[in-house]
């Protein structure tokens, strides 16, 4: 499983990272610490990231879910 992050290329790099931490449950406040911001910064940041229209979307290799089984009952067609 992993994330992959649309509309990246919109972003600054310090908005790219602040994403790439916020959307793998980093808390604002680790995120200052691990970037040498401030958390307002960070804030602003990640504000002005989703204005810019980003999206996040998770990516699951196999069926670790368990929802599809092997009868085919979740297939689609």
């Amino acid at each position: 499983m992993h994330i992959e992050i649309r509309g990246m290329e919109r972003l600054s790099f310090r908005e790219r990272q602040v994403v790439a931490l916020k959307e793998t449950g980093q808390s604002s406040e680790a995120i200052a610490k691990k970037l040498g911001l401030s958390t307002a910064t960070v804030a602003t940041l990640y504000n002005r990231a989703k204005n810019k229209g980003y999206q996040v979307v998770l990516v699951i290799a196999g069926d670790p879910l368990g929802v599809f089984g092997d009868d085919g009952e979740g297939d689609i067609e």
